[in-house]
């Protein structure tokens, strides 16, 4: 591996502390488990370290699939709920009971409300969806079979309790067993590993953990420490593209009226950039962090996205530093510094009016005024909780009209506009998996979180036949869940066509 080759765990690393803010844990939990399980790991004498390494390290990559549903189900809380079900044993009358009770919290008399739709729903949906999405997500990662395995069956549980297959015992993927092991060691401490060894862990891997796994956590440099203990370190040859799209759809998920956003700002900006002859080399990273640019994003709560009215006081707030949060994350690792400076400036704004450093024109690179610009006229193009999309041609004058105003830079929004004037709405392309183009209407809407009777209504066909339409549909794209099904319409460009 040459000095300077960018090795897979500095970037997975760096890009984890997503996942940890979007579970509403503190940035490192999920190295730190990395951490704990590489050692376990080393204990048992496993031989596949690198699968128990990345499944750990990557736990919850399918975590932003549920949070729309999160909010309908459990409350504008929601969020805060995650830490808690992380810990909580769903086979416990007690823990599951204490849950119940933070659901809808904060609500008044509409709690009731939610905690009804929460015994009467479940999670298994849920949980599932989460399963199917991490998977998938792994896969695009190149990571092997093995760790997409490993990351379907996340929660399952040793006594066959668990989701999605209910698998038991040595059934299980020995990395999705560690795994667990070791992320519930640095969240709730050893005696309790004991108290749930034989029911949701495997007792074999709980025997031989003790407290001398996790003692030094808060001592060392776990970044360092856990980049140190990455299985035969290699440099990774895979597209820094393809990682960053990755990323990019994970954080899309996080609401539909997100899907496709951060894919079709980077493949505007792009296309500008292009027009505009910046170099290969900035052109490059000008993609990559249009890709990675709204990665903040998941520290903020999905109820904050999905205000249908005025944000207030403190939404607002959590909205203006989530580009910091992308630079914070993103700067984590030296290969992803550049991209990280530039998607960080992504709603600033010539005249200072933007966010959250109030930059003015001159600090503001060409790049940075493209992906500003792509920014918006992407956004525009989409439904928000507060307003429908506009046409693209009311895009292009609004746009415009930011231009002649000051705030973003005419050339760049003409670049954007003459980039996105290649890709006009409803031009017809190649299908993937045999899709008809009802079927990708019906999929856009499925995707969406629309029942099969709203799928009738907004097709005007009889509900048997959104039904028929929708079972297809899951057959064709090998998924079957509606997170999945969001997934495999962003990773096909459905939502930018």
């Amino acid at each position: 591996m040459g000095q300077h080759d960018p090795r897979l765990a500095e970037l997975l690393c760096a890009l984890s502390v997503s996942l940890d803010l979007a579970m509403a844990q503190p940035p490192e939990k999920s190295i730190r488990s990395c951490l704990v399980a590489t050692r376990l790991a080393d204990r048992l004498g496993v031989a596949d370290k690198r699968t128990i390494y990345y499944a750990t390290l990557l736990r919850h990559l399918g975590c932003t699939a549920t949070t729309h549903e999160e909010l309908y189900l459990l409350g504008p809380r929601a969020a805060e709920l995650r830490p808690l079900a992380e810990r909580t044993d769903s086979s416990s009358r007690k823990e599951s009971l204490n849950y119940l009770r933070h659901v809808g919290k904060g609500t008044g008399i509409r709690r009731f409300q939610y905690v009804a739709r929460t015994m009467a729903a479940g999670e298994a949906d849920l949980l599932r969806a989460v399963c199917e999405v991490g998977s998938m997500l792994a896969e695009r990662l190149g990571l092997g079979p093995a760790t997409s395995e490993a990351l379907y069956q996340n929660l399952e549980r040793w006594d066959g309790k668990g989701t999605p297959k209910g698998l038991a015992g040595s059934e299980i993927h020995i990395a999705t067993r560690v795994a667990e092991v070791a992320t519930q060691a640095v969240i709730v401490g050893g005696e309790t590993l004991q108290k749930r060894a034989g029911g949701w862990l495997d007792p074999e891997i709980v025997a031989a953990y003790d407290d001398s796994l996790v003692a030094d956590l808060d001592e060392i440099d776990v970044w360092q420490a856990t980049l140190d203990a990455e299985p035969q370190p290699w440099s990774t040859t895979q597209d820094l593209d393809e990682l960053a799209r990755t990323f990019a759809y994970f954080v899309d998920l996080k609401s539909p009226y997100l899907f496709g956003h951060s894919t079709g700002v980077a493949i505007l900006a792009d296309e500008a950039a292009r027009l505009l002859h910046l170099e290969e080399a900035e052109r490059a990273t000008l993609r990559r962090a249009a890709l990675l640019h709204d990665l903040g994003r998941v520290a903020v709560p999905t109820a904050v996205w999905e205000r249908p009215g005025p944000l207030r006081r403190a939404d607002w707030e959590q909205v203006r530093l989530h580009p910091y949060q992308a630079e914070r994350i993103l700067a984590r690792s030296p290969v992803l510094e550049p991209i990280a400076v530039l998607a960080a400036l992504h709603h600033e704004r010539l005249d200072g009016s933007g966010y959250p450093r109030h930059a003015k024109g001159g600090e503001l690179s060409t790049a940075a005024r493209i992906l500003a610009a792509a920014d918006c006229y992407q956004a525009l193009t989409q439904d928000r909780p507060h307003r429908s999309a506009h046409s693209p041609q009311g895009a292009a004058e609004l746009i415009l009209g930011q231009a002649a105003a000051g705030r973003l830079d005419g050339r760049c929004v003409k670049a954007v506009l003459a980039a996105a004037g290649q890709q006009v709405p409803g031009r017809r392309m190649s299908r993937p998996a045999g899709l008809t183009e009802r079927e990708i209407d019906v999929l856009r809407l499925l995707a969406r979180g629309s029942s099969n009777a709203d799928i009738a209504r907004e097709l005007v066909v009889s509900r048997r036949t959104a039904e028929h339409h929708v079972q297809h549909i899951y057959g064709k794209i090998g998924v079957s869940t509606r997170a999945g099904a969001a997934l495999f319409a962003m990773q096909h460009g459905l939502f930018t066509q």
